[in-house]
C-alpha cells in the first residue's frame, strides 16, 4: 500500500493547472492581437503616415503657435502652405509633360524619316516610310484593342482612384489632428503612466519631432540648392523648361530614397538629347560632378545637425523600410533610423575605445630583422679577441 508521501508526489501540484490557463490565455492574446493588426494593416499603415506627416510638420506649427497664432489656424497655414507648394510642383511638370508630348507628336515624321534614312545607310536595307506606316497601322489597331479593353475596365479604375483620393483624405485628416491636438495628446498618454515613464516618453516624443522635422528642413534646403544650381546650368545652355527641369530634379532627388538621383537626372537628359547630343553631354557632367559636390560638401553641413547618418546606414535602412512596408517604408526608414540613433546616444552608455591599430587605421610598424654581427677571421682578430 502506498504510503501518504507517494501519494502526495504523483498528485498534480495544485499551481500547475494555473500555469496551464495562464499559457493558453497569452498563446489566445498573441493570436488575437496578431489577427487584429493583420486585419487593420491599412489602416495602422495609414496612421503611420499620418504620424509622420504630423511630426514633420510640427516644429513649424509650433513656431506659428509661440507667435500667438492657435494651433489650429497653425496647422491649417502650414497644410495650405503644402497644397500651393504641391499644386505649383503638378501644375509645372504637367505644362511641361503637355509641351514635350505635343512636340514630340508633330515630329514623329521627321524622326522616322530621319530613322528610315540612316538604318538603310547603315545597314544597307531598302526600307521605305510606307512599309513603316503599314506597320504603324497594324501596331495602332492592336493599341486600340487594348485601350478599348481598359476603357471597358473603368470602374475598376474609378474605384481604385477613389479609394486613393479617400486614404489621401484620410490620411490629412489624422496627421491635422495629430498636429493640432499635440499637447493634448501627449497629456492623455501621460496621465496613464507614472513620472518617470511621463519623462522618458516626453524626451522620446521631443527626439522624434526634432529628428524628422530636421530630415525635412534639410532635405527642402538641399532641393532648393539643387533646383537653383539646375536651373541656372540648364538655361546657360538652352535647355528647354529649364525651370520645371530644375524644380523636377529639386524634388526627385532629395525627397525619394536612393534611387532619387537616378530617377530626377533622366528627364534632363531626354530633354537635351532633342536639343543635342553635345548638350546633353554636357548636362550629364554638370549633373554627376554636382552629385559629388553635394554628397561630400553641401550635404554633410547641412545634416550635421539635424539627420546625421552614414550613407551606407541609410541605405540599408530605406532597403530595409522597402522590405517591411514597401514605398512607404522606404521614405520613413531614413527620419527613423535617425530617431533610433538619436535614443541610442541618449540611453546607451558608452567607453572609451583602446587604441590600436584596428580603432585607429594607421598601419603596424615594421619590426626590423637583427642580423647577427659578422665574425672576423683569425688573422684580423685583434690580440685577446676569441671572435665573439
Amino acid at each position: 500500500m502506498p504510503t501518504p508521501e507517494a501519494v502526495d508526489r504523483r498528485r498534480m501540484p495544485p499551481w500547475l493547472p494555473r500555469a496551464f490557463m495562464l499559457a493558453a490565455a497569452t498563446v489566445a492574446l498573441f493570436v488575437a492581437v496578431v489577427w487584429v493588426a493583420l486585419r487593420l494593416r491599412g489602416l495602422l499603415l495609414l496612421l503611420l503616415i499620418a504620424m509622420f506627416l504630423a511630426l514633420a510638420i510640427e516644429p513649424a506649427v509650433n513656431k506659428l503657435a509661440s507667435h500667438g497664432c492657435r494651433r489650429g489656424a497653425a496647422t491649417g497655414l502650414v497644410f495650405l502652405a503644402l497644397g500651393i507648394l504641391t499644386a505649383l510642383f503638378f501644375a509645372v511638370l504637367g505644362s511641361l509633360l503637355v509641351s514635350q508630348v505635343t512636340t514630340l507628336v508633330h515630329g514623329i515624321p521627321g524622326y522616322a524619316q530621319h530613322l528610315v534614312g540612316w538604318a538603310n545607310r547603315t545597314f544597307r536595307t531598302h526600307v521605305s516610310q510606307a512599309d513603316i506606316g503599314r506597320q504603324l497601322s497594324r501596331t495602332g489597331g492592336l493599341v486600340s484593342g487594348h485601350l478599348s479593353a481598359l476603357a471597358g475596365n473603368a470602374w475598376g479604375i474609378g474605384t481604385t482612384a477613389l479609394g486613393a483620393v479617400f486614404q489621401s483624405f484620410a490620411v490629412l485628416l489624422f496627421a491635422y489632428y495629430l498636429a493640432a491636438e499635440a499637447p493634448r495628446v501627449r497629456r492623455t498618454i501621460c496621465s496613464v503612466l507614472p513620472p518617470h515613464r511621463q519623462r522618458e516618453v516626453l524626451r522620446a516624443w521631443e527626439i522624434a519631432v526634432d529628428k524628422t522635422g530636421g530630415y525635412i528642413y534639410s532635405r527642402a534646403l538641399l532641393a532648393i540648392a539643387s533646383g537653383v544650381a539646375h536651373w541656372i546650368v540648364l538655361s546657360l545652355l538652352g535647355v528647354p523648361f529649364a525651370f520645371a527641369l530644375a524644380l523636377w530634379v529639386g524634388v526627385v532627388s532629395q525627397f525619394i530614397p536612393t534611387i532619387g538621383t537616378y530617377l530626377a537626372g533622366i528627364l534632363p537628359l531626354l530633354v537635351a538629347v532633342a536639343k543635342s547630343p553635345l548638350t546633353a553631354l554636357w548636362v550629364l557632367l554638370f549633373i554627376l560632378g554636382y552629385q559629388q559636390f553635394e554628397n561630400y560638401v553641401l550635404q554633410p553641413h547641412i545634416t550635421a545637425r539635424t539627420v546625421d547618418i552614414h550613407p551606407a546606414v541609410a541605405f540599408a535602412a530605406v532597403i530595409a523600410g522597402a522590405a517591411l512596408l514597401g514605398p512607404i517604408g522606404a521614405v520613413l526608414a531614413i527620419p527613423g533610423w535617425a530617431s533610433l540613433q538619436s535614443f541610442a546616444k541618449t540611453y546607451i552608455h558608452r567607453y572609451g575605445v583602446e587604441e590600436h591599430r584596428l580603432t585607429t587605421g594607421t598601419p603596424e610598424p615594421e619590426k626590423r630583422a637583427k642580423h647577427p654581427k659578422p665574425r672576423r677571421p683569425p688573422w684580423r682578430r685583434p690580440p685577446g679577441d676569441n671572435g665573439r
